[in-house]
This record gives structure tokens, C-alpha cells and sequence, in this order.
């Protein structure tokens, strides 16, 4: 199998580009369940789930942030 320069291959980013998908698709999945959820609770289904998807949105784009950061870290030795 071939390499790049760095070490990677391309497998690995196939499979960096795949979890990033993952993470912020079920991060803005779950945040839209816990907001309907809440919402149900609370007696405001549109704000809460709203803000449950924001919220969701917001962690799982700072999940690929770190994991970014984390990955070339590591390819910078």
C-alpha cells in the first residue's frame, strides 16, 4: 500500500472524513431528540427542539475541532 509523505494513507483519511460526518450528524441528532423531548416537558416543543439542534450542532463542531487538532498533532510528530 502507498503512503504520503506525512505517514497517512488513504484509508485513514477515508476514515478521518467518515467520523467527522458521524460525529456531527449524531451529536445535531441527538441535540434535536433531547430538545423535542424537553420540549414535550416544558410545553414549548418548537423553542426547545430548536435549541436542542443548535446545541447538538454546536458540541459536534467542536468534537471535529479537537479531533482535527488531535489528528495533526500527531501527523506533525
Amino acid at each position: 500500500m502507498t503512503t504520503s509523505k506525512n505517514g497517512g494513507s488513504p484509508w485513514r483519511a477515508m476514515g478521518l472524513v467518515t467520523l467527522l460526518g458521524l460525529d456531527l450528524a449524531v451529536c445535531t441528532l441527538a441535540g434535536y431528540f433531547f430538545g423535542k423531548w424537553l420540549g414535550e416537558k416544558v410545553g414549548s416543543v418548537p423553542l426547545c427542539t430548536a435549541a436542542g439542534v443548535l446545541l447538538g450542532l454546536i458540541i459536534g463542531v467542536s468534537n471535529v475541532i479537537v479531533l482535527i487538532k488531535k489528528v495533526l498533532e500527531d501527523s506533525n510528530g
